[in-house]
């Protein structure tokens, strides 16, 4: 009982809502109640009466859990509330609640005159118990159920953000949209293609590597697009701009050599020559 109430049930939203789901109930609740002889207070009116009548009371009720509601935020933004302490409330406001609906039967001119305080009082005590607890038992299952959705959300974001490389990262999917690998732009020479599959020829501690993934090269320059360094120069082959050492260009064929590294050569065809210029021109030092 010690232990400190969720924050949840004290949310600013969450206590709007149970206000109004508890206004809504004891609406609901007092014009049913009364036909099954429970609630005698107003025998002498219609029944039309009795609904606007109700109405009213309830909405200057419900103006005692309004309050109560308030000085509860303004308390809890100084201190925390322990299971003990709400319950306390909760029953303060069950008092309230019932002393209001009393004085307010006892003084209305259309009350059965054999009823006494204290006779009301208590057939109030037991109304304002139920319309006060049930929506609240309610209201704390749909907010716990809720902050439970909230943070299966929230876990599951956070599970897929682990799972995808970081901004500084160029993630490489499948066929499948599963990521394979993440390297960093620095690090990436080139993309080869053959038939179904891709080759990414990367360094790994200034070692070339290579890792095969089933993919094509089209799929691939569209995810990669937002890196400007990542050139489609042929069919075949994407290239970073950052790592081209030097460009050939013999009887019409035009060629790539990589910075230092020991590689063939990477064609350039004439679709993709003048996109590859441009973008060697903005690189270039």
């Amino acid at each position: 009982m010690n232990k400190n109430i969720p924050t949840y049930i004290y949310k600013k939203a969450n206590v709007n809502r149970l206000i109004l789901f508890t206004a809504i109930f004891n609406l609901l609740f007092i014009n049913a109640y009364e036909p099954f002889g429970s609630l005698v207070i107003y025998r002498t009116i219609s029944e039309m009466k009795y609904f606007f009548l109700s109405s009213v009371i309830i909405l200057d009720g419900m103006m005692v859990v309004v309050l109560s509601r308030l000085l509860m935020l303004g308390f809890l933004k100084k201190h925390a509330v322990t299971y003990f302490q709400y319950a306390c409330w909760v029953l303060g406001e069950i008092v309230a609640m019932t002393l209001f609906f009393s004085l307010f039967a006892t003084l209305s001119p259309q009350k059965e005159p054999d009823k006494e305080f204290v006779g009301i009082f208590n057939e109030f005590l037991l109304y304002a118990s139920i319309v006060l607890l049930i929506p609240y038992s309610m209201g704390w299952i749909y907010f716990s159920w809720r902050e439970k959705v909230s943070l299966n959300q929230k876990e599951s974001l956070e599970t897929q953000q682990d799972g995808m490389p970081s901004q500084d990262l160029i993630g490489i999917p499948d066929e499948n949209g599963d990521l394979k690998i993440a390297v960093m732009p620095e690090n990436l020479l080139y993309i080869e293609s053959f038939k179904n599959f891709i080759t990414i020829n990367y360094l790994n501690h200034s070692r070339l590597s290579h890792f095969l993934i089933r993919n094509t090269l089209q799929k691939v320059e569209a995810r990669l697009a937002a890196d400007g360094s990542l050139v489609r120069c042929h069919c075949n082959y994407i290239i970073n701009v950052e790592k081209v050492k030097v460009l050939h260009k013999d009887k019409g064929r035009v060629t790539l050599e990589l910075n230092d590294l020991n590689l063939s050569s990477i064609p350039v065809s004439s679709a993709y020559y003048d996109h590859l210029i441009s973008k060697l021109s903005e690189y270039s030092v």
